[in-house]
């Protein structure tokens, strides 16, 4: 009998566990919160229903499979092996960060606070994840259940450094200050001054890059499972010595964007965020924007749920093996 994957259950610190870093114990922090008019209550519910969502999620695990959990943080340090099965408990920004370390494990979203958070990602509740855990051993049809396939992005530096995105990948200046580059794409060539560039795909398109779409008049972005990913220049500036005329485009399989830093020691390039491990990009140094050959694995419901009246979602039928 082949051995059960390793769970690795991924989670980010709560706004309480910040003001407890900070100020040691509980009564200092409400202090803290009161000094400015704040009512810790609020996060005191978070909180609670967070390790109330962690500890369901834990307790599902059987005892004879291995499990480890991370915290976001811990990321760029951790070594994920080739099947384990990632269970993220948090809101939906924790999986982007999760999956630019992945290359095709399975992952399960957990929402832990659904009047917080809007669980576009992290869909299923936390009663259900003996049942998910379960479903994602062996597959089986007829559960509910199936795996979207979701595009990422890829940043690759002249030197060899890779970046994976989920969402969008930033390149810039560290700083306020414009990035100077020159961008070459579809045998155009154009030397640049902007707030910088960001590379988007079908799941950052609901984000970022839709904010900027919205301005630039772009009807259509990439849907999640699209096989392409949209790139967008922020707020070009046009003088004697850079131009405007390439700020947006599509990129598909095989095709790429190129970068060259102008930027001194101020570049940077990171991606969903994660600045920890970003790439540095001084002037001279480039990266090649392209669709990743990566995916997202994201175990979500076979049908959306229906939304009852009161605005809560009808929850999907999961059965549970015997």
């Amino acid at each position: 009998m082949a051995s059960l994957p390793r769970v690795v259950v991924v989670t980010r610190a709560t706004p309480l566990d910040m003001l407890l870093l900070r100020h040691g114990t509980l009564d200092q922090a409400r202090f803290f919160l009161r000094s400015r008019g704040e009512d810790p209550h609020w996060h005191e519910e978070v909180h609670a229903r967070q390790q109330q969502a962690l500890g369901r999620v834990l307790s599902a695990i059987p005892a004879e499979q291995r499990r480890v959990r991370i915290d976001r943080d811990g990321l760029d340090r951790f070594l994920f092996a080739a099947d384990d099965l990632v269970v993220v408990v948090g809101q939906d920004g924790l999986v982007p960060n999760v999956a630019k370390y992945l290359d095709g494990q399975l992952v399960i979203g957990v929402n832990p606070d659904p009047a917080s958070y809007d669980g576009v990602l992290c869909r299923h509740p936390a009663f259900q994840a003996a049942a998910l855990i379960a479903w994602a051993v062996d597959l089986s049809p007829g559960q509910g259940l199936r795996i979207e396939s979701r595009a990422m992005a890829a940043v690759q530096r002249e030197d060899g450094q890779r970046l994976l995105s989920l969402n969008e990948v930033f390149i810039g200046h560290r700083s306020h200050q414009s990035a100077r580059y020159r961008l070459s794409v579809s045998g155009r060539d154009e030397r640049q001054s902007s707030s910088g560039l960001i590379l988007a795909t079908g799941t950052g398109s609901t984000g970022w890059a839709r904010s900027i779409a919205r301005q630039r008049g772009v009807a259509a972005l990439p849907k999640p499972e699209e096989r392409r990913v949209s790139w967008f220049v922020r707020e070009p500036f046009p003088s004697v010595s850079t131009g405007t005329e390439l700020e947006f485009g599509l990129l598909g399989e095989g095709e790429s964007l190129r970068v060259v830093s102008e930027m001194g020691d101020g570049g940077i390039v990171f991606a969903d965020g994660m600045e920890a491990d970003a790439l540095d990009f001084p002037s001279g140094a480039s990266v090649m924007l392209s669709l990743a050959s990566e995916r997202l694995n994201l175990m979500v419901p076979e049908k959306s749920p229906e939304v009852r009246k009161s605005g809560s979602p009808e929850v999907s039928r999961i059965t549970t093996r015997r």
